[in-house]
């Protein structure tokens, strides 16, 4: 889903962008979100005397407290003393989501640092970096509940912003800026120079060309400015969102497909499924508006480069323009059968992550890192699967970034098939030709990739890269290649191994 600072009603309750990340985040909802409220509002100092605030055991009651919080330094209302007595003790069952409670740990947390953050700010416009700061503060406490995504959009011009991930000129952002990806927002004759520094150190920021998201749907065909009113994108930029808007992703797996009518049979039961999707509602008056007005959705696709070893990319491009004709053909009839709006958009090409490895799938557009590889995957410690995949042999350790103990990192051993190319065989120039090639015949929302290069001999050519295709793409990002002998940071979500140490994982698995 995405929320954004460009909104009149913000005049009357700032607050509201922050608020509808924490609700969307607890209800396991990716999040983006803009800066565009730099400047608009000062922090003020909150009014005394103190204002005593029992806080609900419940997702409203928390999200409730960040209101209360948040306008007593935007507003100039009382602050709040929380009186946390009422929240459940860690490790009791939470009934109505799943999982297991964290207690209050992480809330306290989230207020204490959100107070640090807005007491020095006092008297001052709230800047970019306050903002990304607020909205990340929040991600990790929702993270202590369940996983959540954000993604920062910044402007062009906001130098500050493109350092966010600096940790050594914001070292007090170590402890919370991992919770969002940051994007800058980019247009056709940018200077890219200026942030190939960052990116070979960190992998940030992304770049987002919002005028191609508004004014295209796949780049093969004319502009038709549907989007006009897009503000953003989810955390892996796969669709053009309005504010408020939510994604609607359904994936399927070409490669798994004898022919192109067995896929396009799937097809027709994916289109269906998401199209229905769009008929709910959510807790969220704003959302169910711009959702009945778009029904939006992405139909996507992975295991991308599976297809490609093991057809062609002609055949690729083949299925897909049949594939997407299909679907523009079954959304006419299906939404006039049901006198409702046709889709504003229709596909994409998501990450994807764990539902690839259900279907035996390389993720999304992406290559593999090697024929065997690592693949990591977080979850809670209090989890049920916790003692279940020790008990089987998986290794397991503790999240060193989150830091909480509450947090576990399990170890994945993958192997695929050797006709599939790996990352050591493509060079970033053909990873951002495959993007831009679905972005072409397939993708009228957006291609989510990010490209892994040499950072030994291909830095150099990243701006003349993205200025050759800045029309040629919606969305991108870049991150250096790695191996365990260059290994960029621990408990990368992806590590190469040898074949021989994946048959030695393997065989310890009961």
């Amino acid at each position: 889903v995405s929320t954004s600072f460009d909104d009149h009603s913000l005049d009357i309750h700032f607050s509201r962008p922050f608020v509808f990340l924490m609700d969307s985040s607890m209800l396991g909802v990716g999040v983006g979100f803009d800066t565009k409220g730099a400047r608009k509002i000062t922090i003020k100092k909150p009014s005394l005397p103190l204002k005593e605030v029992l806080i609900e055991d419940s997702r409203e009651g928390w999200v409730n407290s960040l209101k209360i919080l948040l306008e007593a330094y935007f507003e100039g209302k009382a602050l709040p003393q929380f009186d946390y007595s009422q929240i459940r003790p860690e490790g009791s069952p939470v009934k109505g989501f799943g999982g297991k409670s964290s207690g209050c740990a992480p809330l306290k947390l989230m207020h204490d640092t959100i107070k640090t953050v807005l007491n020095r700010n006092v008297g001052f416009p709230i800047t970019s970096q306050t903002i990304v700061d607020l909205m990340n503060v929040i991600g990790r406490a929702v993270t202590g509940i369940r996983q959540s995504a954000e993604v920062a959009f910044g402007e062009e011009e906001d130098k500050d912003f493109a350092s966010l991930k600096d940790y050594d000129l914001h070292p007090e952002r170590e402890e919370y800026g991992w919770a969002s990806n940051n994007a800058i927002f980019v247009k056709a004759g940018s200077n890219y120079d200026d942030y190939i520094p960052s990116i070979l150190k960190s992998g940030e920021p992304g770049f987002c060309w919002l005028e191609n998201m508004k004014r295209y749907g796949r780049l093969s065909d004319p502009p038709n400015d549907k989007d006009c009113k897009a503000l953003g994108g989810p955390p892996c930029l796969e669709q053009t969102l309005e504010s408020y808007e939510m994604c609607c992703l359904v994936e399927t797996f070409p490669h798994n497909h004898e022919s192109y009518a067995d896929f396009e049979d799937t097809l027709k039961y994916a289109f269906l499924y998401a199209k229905t999707v769009t008929l709910g509602k959510t807790e969220w008056h704003e959302t169910n508006d711009v959702i009945a007005r778009n029904r939006r959705i992405g139909c996507s696709m992975s295991g991308i480069a599976q297809f490609i070893g093991a057809r062609s990319l002609s055949a690729l491009k083949d299925w897909c323009n049949k594939g997407y004709a299909f679907l523009k053909s079954s959304d006419d009839k299906l939404s006039a059968h049901w006198k409702i709006g046709k889709s504003i958009k229709l596909t994409c090409v998501k990450p994807s992550g764990t539902v690839s490895l259900l279907a035996g799938a390389t993720s999304g557009i992406h290559y593999p890192e090697s024929t065997y590889y690592i693949r990591r995957v977080r979850f809670q410690a209090c989890s049920d699967l916790s003692e279940y995949i020790k008990a089987r042999g998986y290794k397991v350790e503790e999240d060193i970034y989150a830091n909480d103990g509450k947090t576990l990192v399990v170890e994945i051993p993958v192997g695929l098939s050797k006709s599939t190319k790996t990352l050591k065989e493509i060079t970033m120039w053909e990873q951002v030709e495959l993007a831009a090639t679905l972005q072409h015949y397939w993708a009228d929302n957006q291609v989510s990739c990010t490209i892994k290069f040499d950072p030994d001999e291909e830095t150099k050519d990243i701006s003349k890269l993205l200025k050759i295709n800045e029309h040629r793409l919606k969305a991108i990002c870049f991150f250096p290649k790695a191996t365990s002998a260059t290994k960029l940071y621990e408990q990368m979500p992806y590590e190469e191994i040898t074949e021989e140490e994946y048959h030695r994982l393997k065989v310890q698995f009961i």
